[in-house]
């Protein structure tokens, strides 16, 4: 038998922490929002954007924290997915559950924060929105060079790189229309960069927010990233996938752990190793354990588990039916239904309502987001019933699903078309707070 050959994982940067000093590090950033999430989630306060002024007043009595620091881990618990808000409730999210056991879901979390960095720590208001957006799309590349740096870089070449590529932005917004075209005096001249003094309360305002959220540490006229900020920019540059990638071994583990391990595989060797799980349990205990791992916060969990129902068939039927009635996983119940009942699975799709199809969208980005690489994401955008990226964002935020802003500031963050990425980011800081 022909055994599969993998692509060895790539291996950190030499010096970089295990992830075991790396989760302790995400862990003490992110302690105010864990104790706030906690405190939260255990019905002390509703979950309302932003947070009720009599709920900020007892909290910052029980956890004896100023207001401030209650508002600011309260913003970090939400982008991190400690917390999600369902209505008025705010319950805990899967990460909060896991954050003292489980290094990746520490790290991912933290992750989370860090690609939110910009709504964390706001530009000032009297910054053109342009140039924000411009200077958010250039932060990748500054980063870039702080970890080829490996050590301080001064504030100077960082303005340097910074304000060339804004400069590059820029010119790149200058519509040019096709054909010869006359050209007037003002057309001639090219379109204006920001000035000097922009450009470096540009860089201030970034660097700050990116050692708020503990990816880097400012000195003296010098930046340098943090360990946690060194490892985030590596793995993106690598665009490692945190799923297991192994197959062995998968009929002796968990639901969950077959399910992670399986992640990997082309749908035909999927099916085959569910089959194998399947047919080493009780066909009712390994119904209700893949529904219980649907029924947590990992939404590539949730999809592989109904998968891997399908494989199961008419044994699992009274349960997917009976889970009709649980939103989360109504439409992927219903897409299965449909499916058994002899659905083409082209066509299935009809049998969900415009709401449950964009809710199943967003639920499957959070997995593309959690697990996939950042071209899949943008791919993920051809999928959305809506046909225009500004009905799919006006449907997004109307559904209210719990990982929403994660999913954006991804998106946004991965999607070439600086114009499109700008209207998403919008969109995800008017959800984050609370706008229209």
């Amino acid at each position: 038998m022909a055994s599969r050959r993998t692509r060895p994982a790539p291996r950190p940067p030499e010096g970089t922490p295990p992830p075991a000093e790396l989760a302790r590090q995400a862990r003490a950033v992110l302690a105010d929002a864990v104790r706030i999430a906690r405190w939260v989630a255990d019905g002390a306060a509703p979950g309302t954007t932003p947070l009720a002024a009599q709920a900020l007043e007892r909290a910052a009595a029980a956890l004896e924290l100023s207001p401030d620091r209650i508002r600011t881990g309260w913003d970090r618990a939400r982008l991190a997915g400690l917390i999600e808000l369902h209505g008025d409730t705010a319950r805990a999210g899967w990460r909060l559950r896991a954050w003292d056991r489980d290094d990746t879901a520490v790290l991912r979390g933290w992750v989370a924060l860090f690609d939110a960095w910009s709504l964390i720590h706001p530009a000032s208001p009297d910054i053109e929105a342009t140039a924000v957006a411009e200077a958010v799309e250039a932060v990748p590349q500054v980063l870039s060079l702080l970890q080829l740096s490996a050590g301080p870089v001064t504030v100077p070449a960082l303005l340097d790189l910074l304000g060339q590529r804004v400069a590059e932005l820029h010119e790149e917004r200058c519509e040019v229309p096709y054909g010869p075209q006359p050209l007037s005096d003002d057309d001639r001249t090219a379109p204006a960069a920001h000035p000097a003094e922009l450009i470096s309360r540009l860089l201030d305002w970034a660097l700050e927010g990116l050692a708020s959220v503990g990816a880097l540490t400012l000195g003296a006229g010098h930046a340098t990233l943090s360990p946690l900020g060194n490892w985030a920019v590596w793995v993106k540059l690598e665009q490692i996938c945190v799923a297991a990638q192994s197959p062995a071994g998968n009929i002796e583990q968990s639901a969950s752990d077959m399910l992670l391990g399986c992640a990997r595989l082309t749908p035909g060797p999927a099916r085959a190793e569910y089959r194998a799980w399947l047919a080493a349990r009780p066909v009712g205990s390994a119904v209700a354990e893949l529904l219980a791992v649907a029924r947590g916060e990992d939404a590539l969990l949730r999809g592989l588990a109904f998968e891997a129902l399908r494989v199961v068939g008419a044994p699992a039927e009274p349960e997917v039916r009976a889970v009709l009635t649980e939103p989360p996983l109504r439409p992927y119940a219903l897409l299965w239904l449909a499916e058994y009942e002899g659905a083409d699975p082209d066509d299935a799709q009809e049998v969900l309502s415009r709401e449950e199809a964009t809710w199943l969208w967003v639920d499957t980005a959070a997995a593309v987001a959690d697990h996939g690489e950042t071209a899949l994401l943008v791919r993920h955008l051809e999928t959305a019933v809506q046909g225009t990226v500004p009905a799919l964002l006006d449907e997004i935020r109307a559904v209210g699903h719990p990982r929403t802003v994660q999913v954006l500031v991804a998106l946004a963050a991965a999607h070439p078309d600086p114009a499109l990425a700008k209207a998403v980011r919008r969109a995800a800081f008017q959800v984050h707070t609370g706008g229209a």
